[in-house]
């Protein structure tokens, strides 16, 4: 299996309203068929015994379709830590850490640890698994270790086998979970989390979102605005550009970090030897690459061929640094020299547990593909669109663009129960954004303070990495005096990170899980 293979290489590191915005649970059942849903009362519970019993959890139930919402419910995994301080006590603090398919519930147990305690004396800190995802009526299509991978290059010999895989994962879906589907949107996910705004008594709800978690808080500000309080997005995804473009965006800020690279490589031509000048650099990886291609390069017992070595790179080169000692070492594989003496794969850090039943092991697949297919309708259907896409961007983004571009389930999915958000609003809120973020890149922050005018966006300049509040980052202490105190930036301002932050990817202490395939990649070397 292509995932098997790289295994090695690489590390997962880590996007119209149809019912009235949800009214207050005064609202008589004729007047509002929700009412049942707002009304609820969670029967809260410790989460785990080996977890503090201060983290509770409970399990409600909303609607699968908000249009009908006397038909088919869901389970929705909802869990909270309050805060000790009643006094500072400003609301609930509503977090999502991203995917689409990364489960939320540990959340808060996670973010206790990283939030500073002015922001837990404030706020109880809310965690949910959304909707078809992890102990929310968690949805699966019974997909294959082959099927869910879904990171291919364009070939034209296997352009008509992966045309077929892309329709054999939407067949699979739909007749695993038919209907379903078409309702695990992130529209209506930004309703669940007015039913728990309801549920716990809250007239409006703050929120912290990572990642995929700024789609759904910008959707969320679009929908229920009013009730929309302080609101911090990090790591942002451009809404212009949800999905497709999304994944297309990838490609195209790989290209500026590969070319940072080899300026920094060529500069340290004495201690990696990749190269004495930029260019030199460029053409030691791309000869590296054709290598494999050839002739599959033994990496430590795992043979990598060039399109393994593109894909895991995409990732590797926003930390310049990690990056240099991976081609290093790939080059020296390529002369059939043994691996370096004392040198160990750096490993993930585990992702939180997940307490409660068990879950398809595909969970995170179809949930991605659910709401990254659903979302939108703006996904080409003619397979012959797909290859002259991969052929165009393969060319102008020689790194990551014909797999960005490539053909998808998507063109073959039903269509969602209602077309996209348009986010265009002036709700405050802020935006935190690393230069160099690999799953997020620069302009795709830029792209979501575009359409949130009333937004403020800090810029972590040289800032490495995929996600930034509770990593000690310089913008830190803007967010935390936003939610402590309402105070928002009065522009947009840049802070400067640490010298080194901008050479290694240091662990981050998120609990940031993406879907299998999602290239948030660091070398393993």
């Amino acid at each position: 299996m292509r995932n098997s293979r790289i295994a090695l290489f690489l590390a997962v590191g880590a996007v119209t309203t149809l019912v009235p915005a949800l009214t207050p649970a005064t609202a008589s059942a004729a007047e509002n068929p929700l009412r049942p849903y707002l009304q609820q009362k969670p029967a809260w519970h410790r989460c785990d015994t080996a977890t503090p019993a201060a983290f509770q959890c409970a399990t409600i139930k909303v609607p699968l379709d908000y249009s009908s919402p006397g038909g088919k419910k869901l389970d929705l995994a909802i869990s909270r830590m309050k805060t000790s301080t009643k006094k500072e006590r400003r609301g609930v603090l509503l977090l999502n850490p991203g995917g689409p398919g990364g489960p939320g519930v540990d959340m808060p147990q996670y973010l206790a640890g990283e939030l500073p305690k002015a922001v837990k004396a404030k706020y109880d800190l809310i965690g949910f698994d959304p909707r078809g995802i992890g102990q929310s009526s968690p949805v699966g299509c019974g997909l294959t270790s082959e099927e869910r991978n879904w990171e291919r290059p364009y070939k034209a010999e296997t352009f008509n086998r992966d045309v077929k895989w892309a329709r054999k994962v939407a067949e699979k879906c739909d007749a695993k979970q038919g209907d379903t589907l078409r309702h695990i949107t992130t529209r209506n996910t930004a309703r669940d989390m007015d039913v728990v705004r309801a549920v716990l008594g809250e007239k409006k709800i703050s929120y912290l979102g990572y990642s995929y978690g700024t789609y759904l808080g910008a959707v969320y500000t679009q929908m229920f605005p009013k009730r929309s309080d302080r609101f911090v997005l990090d790591s942002a995804v451009d809404p212009a550009r949800v999905w497709r473009g999304m994944i297309q965006v990838w490609a195209e800020g790989t290209e500026p970090a590969f070319t940072r690279w080899t300026e920094w490589a060529a500069a340290r031509h004495a201690t990696y030897k990749l190269g004495k000048t930029p260019k030199a650099v460029r053409k030691t990886f791309y000869d590296l690459v054709a290598q494999a291609n050839r002739k599959p390069i033994d990496l430590d017992g795992t043979l990598l061929t060039g399109d393994d070595i593109r894909l895991g790179s995409r990732g590797m080169f926003f930390s310049v640094r990690d990056a240099a000692e991976s081609v290093a070492a790939l080059q020296k594989a390529a002369t059939g020299a043994p691996p370096s003496a004392g040198r160990k794969p750096r490993t993930p850090a585990p992702l939180p547990p997940s307490f409660g039943r068990a879950v398809p092991a595909d969970n995170g697949d179809a949930g991605f593909w659910s709401v990254v297919c659903a979302d939108t309708r703006n996904w080409p259907r003619d397979p012959e669109q797909y290859r002259k896409d991969a052929i165009r961007d393969k060319a102008k983004y020689p790194l990551y663009g014909d797999f960005a571009s490539h053909i998808k389930p998507c063109a073959f999915w039903k269509k969602g129960s209602e077309p996209a958000t348009t986010i265009d609003n002036k709700v405050g809120a802020l935006i935190l954004q690393n230069e160099w973020d690999s799953q997020t890149p620069l302009t795709s922050g830029q792209g979501l303070r575009r359409a949130m005018k009333g937004a403020k966006m800090v810029t972590v300049s040289g800032g490495v990495g995929h996600g930034i509040y509770g990593t000690k980052s310089c913008a830190d202490k803007t967010a935390t005096a936003y939610l402590t105190t309402g105070k928002l930036p009065s522009k947009d301002a840049t802070c400067q990170a640490a010298p080194a932050a901008g050479e290694r990817s240091a662990p981050n202490p998120l609990p940031l899980p993406t879907p299998r395939g999602i290239p948030g990649m660091v070398s393993r070397f």
